[in-house]
């Protein structure tokens, strides 16, 4: 095993209960606080807002499930890649 390795997971583990942003595959993004997840990263998020573009708000949708497999990338840093959204 290389050392130094992280098991992303662990950046999970440790973001429960913190707001995260997470962009989908299809390019849909969101930003809410993790609550749940699990070993193929499926995600569970609640106070959910869908944002375009990190700049406005498309939809509040309070709980959502996310699949692991649709995931393109995760930000433990949402004031950063959603600011002008979360903002308003």
């Amino acid at each position: 095993m290389v050392e130094g390795l992280v098991n992303p997971l662990k950046y999970l583990r440790d973001a429960v209960n913190s707001p995260i942003y997470v962009k989908l595959k299809d390019g849909s993004e969101y930003v809410g606080v993790l609550r749940v997840y699990d070993s193929t990263m499926n995600l569970v998020l609640e106070e959910v807002v869908e944002v375009k573009g990190g700049k406005q708000v498309v939809a509040k949708l309070g709980r959502v499930m996310i699949r692991g497999s649709m995931i393109q990338y995760i930000s433990f840093n949402p004031e950063l890649a959603a600011e002008q959204a979360l903002v308003g």
